[in-house]
C-alpha cells in the first residue's frame, strides 16, 4: 500500500496564501485571510484537524506523538522532472516531543473503546470567560460551531494531598472555612484596593511605583499571609515561576501584569448565566477550536485537503525567491505568501546555502527561538479527585511538593459530561514547564504519586482489571451519572490510575516573514499570548487588511447567543 494516496489535481493551481498544519495559529490565520477575501489553500498531512492542538483518540495519540519526536527523511514526489526555473528545497520534520511514556493498566477496557476519548494533545488548557479566545469567538462567530460547559472549581494543592479551595470572590471568601477572620479581612480589603483601581477611583489608585514593581513585593506590602499570597499569584494570576527567587525566577511578574490577571479573572467569574466560575472547557475537548476556525475558513472559500504532504519548497532559480510548494502527489501549487506548521523545516543538501532573499527567512534558522520545554501528563482514572466535583482545575505552586519545584504545575480534571471519556472515567491533564526531560518528568510525577493510586505489577494490574469491569458494562448505558463523585467505598481513597502518558514538548516561537512559521502551544492555561502572536503574523503578512472585519459576518452572535452550555 502506498504512503500516498492517490488524489485529483488540486485546481486552481495559484493562491494568495498556502497554509501548512491545521493548528490554532494556522486555523485563525486561514479564516483570517479568507474573510478578507485572499484565496487560501489549506494542506494538513494528517486525517484529522488540530495538528499539535488536536484531541485524539486513545489509540491515535501514540503515534501522532512518535511521528514527531524524530527526523525522518522527506517523502520524494514521484515527479523528477522539475521546471527549470525552479530549485527544490525539501521539507523535513522537526523532532518537538521527547521522553514518550505510555502505561496501561486496563487494556482491554480501553482498547475496546479507544475511539470513545477525545485526549488534548496540548493540555490542561482552559477558556477564561472574558479572555481574547472568547472575544474572538463572539467577535467572528465561530461559537456558532462549538459549545461549552463551565469548569466548577479552583483549588490549590499541597504536600500532604489537600486541595484547598480557592477564594476568588466576596462570597467564596465568607464561606471558605480555611481561612481565620484577620486573613478574610485582608483578602477583602485587597480585592476591594484592586477593584477601586480598575474603577479609576482615585482615593484608591495604586501608584505608578507600586505598579512597575514586582507583584509579589506588593502583595508583602499589603500585609496577605503566605497562604493568601500564593492563592493570588499562583491560582489566580497564573504566575508560572517561583515569585520569591529572584535567582529561578525566569518571567517575575510585575504589579501592573498582576493586577490586569485579577481583573481578567474577575470579569470571567459569572460572565455567561450558567457558567458560575471563571472557566470554560469545550464539548469534545480543545481540538474543536481549530476546526471551528477552519469551518470558519471553508465558508468564507478557504480549500481544504488532508492526508496531503508537502514535499519541497519552490524557490525561482534566477532571483532565489519563493514561489510555491511541490506536494507528495508530484503536483506544483503556486503562492504569494506560505506559512508553516512548527513541525517543518527546510533541509539543504550538504555544503549549501540557500538562496540569498530567503537566508534568514526560513525555518531551519528559527531553532534560536526555542524557549525550553514544558512536560505535560495525561492520566485516566475511575473515579474524581474530589467526590462531589467533576471537572476542575488544580495549581500546585512552587515548591509546594517538594524543594527543588521551582514551577507551578497545573491539572485539570474533566469528565465524561464534555464528551471526552466513556462514562464513570475522568481525563487528567498535567503540565510544568521545565528545562529538561528528567526534571519535567519529576514533576509530573510528584503530582500523580500524591494524588492517585499507581499501579506497580501485574498483580495491582489485575485488581485494576477488575475494578473496571463495572464500567466496561456501564459503557453500554448512555445516560448514566456522568459527573458522579469520587470512589464508591471510601471518599478518601485514591483514584486508581488506569492509564497514562508522560511526554516533553518543544517550546518555539512563531517566525514572521513572507514565508512564516507558527508557534508551538505554550505553557500557559489559555490562548491569550498565542492569539497575540497569530495577530502578529498576520498584520506582517497583511498590513493592509482588518483583522477579521466585523462587516464579514453573516450572523454576529453576542454574548447573549455565546452560552457556554447549550
Amino acid at each position: 500500500m502506498d504512503d500516498v494516496p492517490p488524489y485529483p489535481p488540486i485546481d486552481p493551481t495559484t493562491f494568495d496564501l498556502i497554509v501548512i498544519g491545521t493548528g490554532l495559529p494556522e486555523s485563525i490565520i486561514a479564516a483570517a485571510a479568507s474573510s478578507a477575501s485572499k484565496s487560501v489553500l489549506h494542506l494538513d498531512p494528517n486525517p484529522f484537524y488540530g495538528s499539535h492542538f488536536s484531541s485524539l483518540p486513545l489509540a491515535d495519540l501514540p503515534s501522532f506523538l512518535s511521528s514527531h519526536s524524530s527526523s525522518p527523511s522527506p517523502p520524494r514526489s514521484p515527479s523528477s522532472d522539475d521546471p527549470n526555473e525552479f530549485s527544490l528545497l525539501e521539507f523535513a520534520t522537526r523532532p518537538l516531543y521527547s521522553s514518550i511514556d505510555f502505561s496501561t493498566f486496563s487494556p482491554n477496557l480501553l482498547d475496546q473503546h479507544s475511539r470513545r476519548f477525545n485526549l488534548d494533545v496540548a493540555g490542561p488548557r482552559v477558556f477564561f470567560c472574558a479572555d481574547k479566545s472568547i472575544e474572538l469567538l463572539l467577535r467572528t462567530g465561530t461559537n456558532q460551531y462549538m459549545e461549552f460547559k463551565s469548569v466548577d472549581a479552583t483549588f490549590v494543592g499541597d504536600n500532604k494531598g489537600n486541595l484547598w479551595s480557592v477564594p476568588d470572590s466576596r462570597a467564596a471568601i465568607f464561606k471558605d472555612k480555611s481561612l481565620g477572620l484577620v486573613e478574610k479581612n485582608k483578602l477583602m480589603r485587597f480585592f476591594k484596593l484592586v477593584q477601586g483601581h480598575l474603577a479609576g477611583e482615585q482615593d484608591v489608585k495604586i501608584s505608578e511605583e507600586d505598579l512597575q514593581s514586582p507583584f509579589v513585593d506588593f502583595l508583602n506590602k499589603m500585609g496577605l499571609p503566605p497562604k493568601i499570597k500564593s492563592f493570588i499569584l499562583y491560582a489566580i494570576a497564573m504566575a508560572d515561576y517561583d515569585q520569591e527567587d529572584t535567582g529561578v525566577c525566569r518571567d517575575l511578574l510585575k504589579t501592573k501584569d498582576g493586577i490586569d490577571q485579577l481583573a481578567l479573572y474577575n470579569a470571567s467569574i459569572g460572565r455567561f448565566q450558567n457558567a458560575s466560575g471563571a472557566f470554560l472547557y469545550p464539548i469534545y475537548g480543545q481540538g474543536e477550536l481549530s476546526q471551528a476556525f477552519c469551518r470558519r475558513a471553508a465558508v468564507k472559500g478557504c480549500l481544504y485537503v488532508l492526508r496531503m504532504p508537502v514535499t519541497a519548497l519552490l524557490v525561482d532559480k534566477d532571483t532565489g525567491c519563493y514561489k510555491g510548494v511541490r506536494l507528495a502527489s508530484g503536483q506544483d501549487i503556486f503562492s504569494q505568501k506560505l506559512i508553516l506548521d512548527p513541525t517543518f523545516k527546510v533541509t539543504l543538501p550538504l555544503g549549501s546555502s540557500p538562496p540569498l532573499p530567503l537566508k534568514e527567512k526560513l525555518p531551519f534558522f528559527s531553532l534560536k527561538d526555542d524557549k525550553g520545554k514544558i512536560a505535560r501528563g495525561i492520566c485516566i482514572t475511575k473515579a474524581s479527585l474530589k467526590p462531589d466535583i467533576s471537572n476542575f482545575l488544580v495549581v500546585y505552586p512552587p515548591r509546594s511538593l517538594f524543594p527543588e519545584q521551582v514551577t507551578s504545575i497545573r491539572l485539570l480534571q474533566i469528565a465524561s459530561n464534555l464528551a471526552v471519556c466513556l462514562p464513570g472515567m475522568f481525563v487528567l491533564y498535567i503540565s510544568a514547564l521545565c528545562n529538561d526531560d528528567d526534571q519535567g518528568k519529576k514533576l509530573i510525577h510528584a503530582v500523580m504519586n500524591m494524588l492517585l493510586t499507581v499501579p506497580l505489577d501485574s498483580e495491582s494490574n489485575a485488581a485494576v482489571q477488575s475494578e473496571t469491569a463495572e464500567i466496561g458494562c456501564a459503557v453500554q448505558d448512555e445516560t448514566s451519572e456522568s459527573s458522579s463523585g469520587g470512589p464508591s467505598d471510601s471518599g478518601e481513597e485514591k483514584p486508581t490510575l488506569l492509564w497514562s502518558a508522560l511526554y516533553s514538548q518543544e517550546l518555539t516561537l512563531g517566525q514572521v516573514d513572507f514565508i512564516c512559521s507558527t508557534p508551538m502551544p505554550d505553557g500557559k492555561l489559555n490562548y491569550n499570548d498565542l492569539i497575540d502572536t497569530t495577530f502578529k503574523i498576520f498584520q506582517e503578512i497583511y498590513p493592509e487588511e482588518e483583522f477579521f472585519p466585523e462587516t464579514s459576518l453573516e450572523n454576529p452572535e453576542g454574548d447573549g447567543d455565546a452560552s457556554p452550555e447549550t
